[in-house]
């Protein structure tokens, strides 16, 4: 079985995604540095260079070329943008949503332009996180409450809901 782990960027599906691949003995695909590898540029210079809809054209085929079993993938959190990847996913096995609240987001992300957040013209965090919420809980087959600052306590939460799906 393949989980997939999604959620607002800061949530910690990357972190999350290392420490359980390395816990279950499965492999980590983190959709952010696929791109970037590919790419061979981080998330911004992709977006400042290539513009916005070609970004959204590039992540989407390497989001779709994501094959196999066993595996904890982290993709970007505007990988809920695009149906045909979260049916790629499902298809793939279970979809796991990171759920962390906009006060904690605003915490953890700090300077947030290095990142490669999709964001429209005079959009805010706040906005994005309304405007995906929708699209998590859509996909989402299990709910994780990140929203804290207890690491430790939330990988615990996942390790028993993954452990249940096997």
């Amino acid at each position: 079985m393949t989980f997939t782990l999604i959620g607002m960027p800061g949530c910690g599906k990357s972190c999350m995604g290392r420490n359980l691949a390395g816990r279950l003995k499965m492999k980590n695909i983190d959709g952010d540095r696929l791109i970037e590898r590919e790419m061979k540029m981080p998330l911004h210079e992709i977006i400042e260079r290539y513009g916005m809809e070609e970004f959204k054209r590039i992540e989407e085929r390497i989001l779709l070329s994501i094959e196999g079993d066993r595996k904890i993938i982290s993709p970007g959190g505007s990988a809920v943008y695009y149906d045909s990847v979260m049916q790629h996913f499902r298809s793939l096995g279970r979809i796991v949503y990171l759920y962390v609240g906009p006060d904690q987001l605003k915490l953890r992300l700090g300077d947030f332009s290095k990142r490669g957040i999709v964001l429209a013209p005079g959009q805010t965090i706040e906005d994005l996180f309304r405007e995906r919420t929708a699209l998590y809980n859509k996909y989402a087959d299990i709910v994780i409450d990140c929203d804290g600052t207890d690491y430790l306590r939330y990988q615990q939460r996942l390790i028993r809901a993954l452990k249940y799906c096997e």
